[in-house]
């Protein structure tokens, strides 16, 4: 259920009225907003009498929500939100690129890439330490060294970094990584999503290769009950009958999150087409469809990487298309 109060009402009477909901065994979620005051309630609202609320002279309006997922709806926080990494912001008309390797090879390479995607205008650096990868047999990252390598090229270029994590006994490890993603495969596991919600660090999360919005959605839902609310939602690509890609990019998925939730949403269209020359294309739609921001693997030799070579940009590749991306982002103001 969600509860809009009326303009000027005092704290006073707005803590009294907060202070009843909560008698009732409901959480309390509060977005104060431009021009309203929005109490979000979490829990058995049935008990709670819909006309009674609706009368009382400090509340505008009032209305059940049917959607099982409640901190992340837009009706429960009709604002964007923000999310913020050091100086960079993403949402509410704040753009991020996000570029790097798919995965973390040597301090040499994680270095050259993070000072050519820098020098394109990327604000935050994206590399893998630790790789799900569907064979056993393929590279598995770096694990703790990578970290440590894309730490040094956070100090040498000052960009915040962003890389996945696995496993929730693996945090330590991620004490001074900026951005923690939770990748297409962990999506659903309840666990970690749950452990993530209890840290005050930005969570990366992806689409699952086969799960609808709504899942997406009650993923995020579970880190958000658990305190933490600073989430970015990314689409990466579903499973379809394509044979021709990697994954079909869903970019309906953009508008259709941007409706149903006020959390940021960025696209990966590296993951999405598994082939370099779609990045492009895919990348200039997600922008125009109204993506946050895009995360895009670039290498400085593909042909040689360790993972998803076929699928990352050059350098070189990635300078062109971040203009281009500027120029989109432009033309649709």
């Amino acid at each position: 259920m969600i509860v809009v109060l009326k303009n000027g009402v005092s704290k006073a009477r707005q803590d009294q009225l907060i202070e009843w909901f909560k008698s009732m065994d409901l959480g309390v979620h509060v977005s104060v907003g431009e021009s309203s005051t929005v109490l979000g309630l979490i829990g058995d609202t049935t008990k709670v009498d819909l006309e009674l609320v609706e009368s009382l002279d400090i509340v505008d309006s009032a209305k059940r929500v049917s959607e099982r997922f409640k901190r992340c709806n837009r009706k429960f926080h009709p604002e964007d939100t923000v999310v913020e990494v050091g100086d960079v912001k993403i949402g509410a008309g704040n753009f991020a690129m996000i570029a790097g390797p798919c995965s973390v090879e040597s301090e040499e390479q994680i270095i050259t890439v993070a000072r050519a995607v820098k020098a394109s205008g990327a604000q935050i650096l994206r590399g893998g330490a630790f790789k799900p990868r569907t064979s056993p047999y393929d590279f598995q990252g770096l694990g703790g060294e990578g970290i440590k390598l894309l730490l040094a090229a956070k100090k040498d270029t000052g960009l915040p970094i962003v890389t996945e994590i696995m496993s929730a006994a693996d945090l330590p490890l991620f004490e001074e990584v900026d951005i923690l993603q939770v990748g297409a495969r962990n999506m659903q596991n309840f666990d970690l999503l749950k452990e993530l919600g209890t840290i005050d660090k930005p969570i990366l999360l992806k689409r699952g290769l086969a799960n609808t919005l709504q899942e997406l959605l009650m993923s995020a839902e579970y880190i958000m009950a658990s305190g933490n609310e600073r989430v970015i939602l990314c689409e990466r690509g579903i499973r379809t009958y394509s044979d021709y890609t990697r994954n079909t990019l869903d970019l309906a998925a953009v508008p259709m999150l941007h409706e149903l939730t006020h959390l940021p949403v960025i696209v990966d269209p590296s993951h999405a087409t598994g082939i370099a020359r779609l990045v492009p294309p895919m990348s200039l739609a997600a922008a125009a469809a109204g993506a946050d921001g895009l995360i895009i693997e670039v290498h400085n030799d593909p042909m040689h990487a360790l993972c998803d070579g076929a699928q990352s940009l050059r350098p070189e590749e990635f300078d062109a298309l971040a203009r281009k991306v500027t120029a989109v982002r432009e033309a649709l103001k």
